[in-house]
C-alpha cells in the first residue's frame, strides 16, 4: 500500500486539469486519489480471479500433451452420454472460449442487462459442433486452437474493468448472469468436459 501511494504521488496525469502531484502534507489531489481507487479496485479484482486464471493455465499445461498424443480411433469413435466424440467435446470447449471471450467484451460496453445469443442452450451447442464439422477437422489444429483460445481468455479476464463486473446478460428469458459469475463458472465448465474426455480415454 505504501509503495502504491508513493508511486501515485509521483505520477503525473496528462491533461491540464490533472497535473498536480500530491501535496507534502499527505493529501492527494482529486485526480491522484481517483487513480488510487482504480488501482486498488484492480488489485482486488485480480486476486478474486487468480484461482480461476491459475486453474485454467494449469489445465492447459496438463492436458495439451495428453490430447496431442491421442490416437485417431480414440478421438473419433468413443462417445460420451451426449453422443459426442472427444474431437467434438474439444470443439465445444473451443466454442466456449470463443463465446465467453465475446461475452466479456460486450458486457464491458453494452447496456446492462445485455442480450447475447446463448450458444449453449436449446441444443445450440450441438448445432455449433455439427455446422463447424469438428469431427473432420485436423486434430493438431484443434488442440492448438483450444490451448490458445483459452490463453487469450485468461488474458482478457486479467484485463476486465472492475466497474463492469456486475453487468449482466440474459442467459435465458428468466435468468440473468453477471460478468463476474460467468468468469467464476468458466473453470467448472472446463473441468467438466475434460473429465468427460478422461473417462473416454480410459473407457
Amino acid at each position: 500500500m505504501i509503495n502504491l501511494y508513493e508511486n501515485l504521488l509521483s505520477f503525473q496525469v496528462a491533461g491540464p486539469d490533472c497535473r498536480k502531484k500530491g501535496t507534502t502534507n499527505g493529501r492527494l489531489s482529486g485526480c491522484i486519489f481517483l487513480l488510487l481507487l482504480i488501482k486498488l479496485n484492480e488489485t482486488v479484482m485480480n486476486k478474486e480471479f487468480e484461482p480461476i486464471v491459475q486453474g485454467i493455465v494449469t489445465l492447459l499445461n496438463e492436458w495439451e500433451p495428453k490430447l496431442a498424443v491421442l490416437q485417431e480411433a480414440v478421438i473419433t469413435q468413443r462417445r460420451n452420454n451426449q453422443n459426442r466424440t472427444i474431437k467434438q467435446i474439444v470443439g465445444h470447449m473451443i466454442d466456449s472460449a470463443s463465446n465467453n471471450t465475446h461475452r466479456i467484451v460486450h458486457l464491458q460496453y453494452q447496456p446492462s442487462p445485455f442480450r447475447f445469443p446463448n450458444y449453449a442452450s436449446n441444443g445450440n451447442n450441438d448445432r455449433w459442433i455439427a455446422i463447424q464439422n469438428y469431427q473432420e477437422e485436423d486434430w493438431k489444429d484443434m488442440v492448438n486452437l483450444w490451448k490458445y483460445a483459452n490463453l487469450h481468455y485468461v488474458h482478457i479476464v486479467k484485463n476486465i474493468q472492475p466497474a463492469k463486473l456486475e453487468n449482466q446478460w440474459h442467459y435465458s428469458e428468466d435468468r440473468l448472469i453477471s460478468l463476474k459469475d460467468g468468469v467464476i463458472d468458466y473453470l467448472r465448465h472446463l473441468k467438466l468436459h475434460l473429465g468427460e474426455i478422461d473417462e473416454l480415454i480410459h473407457a
